[in-house]
């Protein structure tokens, strides 16, 4: 499986995956869409290829998508991980890899969805949080879930806490989704090639 990466900020969950010695040899390409993003520096230390755009240069969402889909086919990417990637995604892609884009959200799906989930969880007074990995689909954050793991909300921390309780769990969870993806796809690619 090849796997291009699309972030847009730090890049701590950029990070994590590449620094797991099963995904990193898969993952030919990062994707983003800021250009002075830190995940650009993370990308340095691990010599990846880069495709970064800012979607203002770009008449519509078709035409950037266009342009990002014809890089993922010139690194032959065949599967998508997106990480900290804040941009709804469109038909060009969604179509171009159906079933074969996931994304991470910090809330337990359908709860949630969109900007500030922490902040959402914590303004409804939730007792339970955690993280979804799920497949990307035309809505926001409205894809079919692949796995989820629940995080308890400690009453006196903050929201700061409870995002750095978070960005803990991911670094830990999405890596092992990514990895189960790929053993998935292997396992099919084996089967067929026995047929």
């Amino acid at each position: 499986m090849k796997i291009a990466i699309f972030a847009s900020g730090s890049g701590s969950n950029f990070e994590a995956l590449m620094e797991d010695s099963m995904i990193r040899p898969a993952v030919k390409l990062l994707v983003c869409d800021k250009p002075g993003a830190r995940v650009l520096e993370r990308a340095d230390q691990f010599e990846l290829p880069r495709f970064v755009f800012s979607a203002s240069d770009f008449l519509n969402k078709a035409s950037c998508e266009k342009v990002i889909l014809e890089e993922l086919l010139r690194y032959e990417v065949d599967f998508i991980v997106l990480a900290g990637y804040m941009r709804l995604l469109g038909e060009t892609l969604l179509e171009a890899f159906p079933n074969r884009i996931i994304n991470l959200h910090p809330s337990l799906l359908p709860l949630f969805p969109g900007k500030d989930a922490i902040g959402q969880a914590l303004s409804a007074r939730e007792s339970v949080t955690g993280v979804t990995a799920h497949f990307v689909d035309a809505g926001m954050d409205t894809g079919a879930v692949i796995a989820q793991e629940k995080i308890e909300i400690v009453s006196c921390e903050s929201k700061a806490q409870l995002e750095e309780r978070i960005h803990q769990v991911e670094h830990r969870f999405y890596p092992a989704v990514v990895k189960k993806m790929m053993q998935k796809e292997s396992k099919k690619r084996n089967e067929k090639s026995i047929d």
